[in-house]
């Protein structure tokens, strides 16, 4: 028998006893890496949050008014600290709502 006969057959084999399985109960299953979020005011290389760029600061609070986290905006923890500042100070002098329109006017309904 030819050497190179024998090596087909081996492989024939080999592909013929172990069939692939989709990953099971306790194998790891691998998910494609997201890019990482980068903090917008490091990347700008911003000193300073102005608290009168109510345009910026309205793109890090959410619909109910709330100062939306670091994890979902990916800035660092430094100009986390100096947002909320900004978004406070402009909440103060009435720049920003306090809290969402539909809050504000409901009031309590009528019994």
């Amino acid at each position: 028998m030819p050497a190179d006969y024998e090596d087909e057959e081996l492989e024939e084999e080999l592909e013929e006893e172990e069939p692939r399985r989709p990953a099971g109960r306790g194998q790891q299953r691998r998910y494609a890496a997201s890019r990482r979020k980068r903090c917008q005011f490091c990347v700008d290389k911003v000193d300073t949050i102005d608290y009168k760029d109510v345009g910026l600061l309205r793109q890090f609070i959410t619909e109910q008014g709330k100062i939306m986290a670091r994890r979902k905006t990916g800035t660092c923890a430094k100009h986390q600290r100096r947002l909320a500042v900004a978004i406070k100070r402009a909440r103060h002098l009435a720049l920003l709502p306090f809290t969402a329109e539909h809050i504000r006017t409901g009031g309590f309904p009528e019994r």
